[in-house]
């Protein structure tokens, strides 16, 4: 699975939990809470002030590495 803007948060902890750490040192603390896992990668960049797309690179490499 290729990991895009449009992918939820949530979905994407569920299928690589091993993640969560580069959602947290962006500045996105409350994985747990409903709201932040049903936000889409480019809505919680908007929030955050974060690149989506040097993120998605890092989530996608992260995941194809199988980390």
């Amino acid at each position: 699975m290729t990991i895009t803007k449009d992918t939820i948060i949530g979905d994407i902890l569920t299928i690589a939990p091993q993640t969560a750490p580069l959602f947290l040192s962006i500045g996105m603390h409350c994985l747990g809470c409903p709201a932040s896992r049903g936000e889409t990668v480019a809505e919680a960049c908007m929030v955050h002030g974060v690149d989506p797309d040097q993120l998605l690179a890092k989530v996608n490499a992260m995941i194809e590495a199988g980390e």
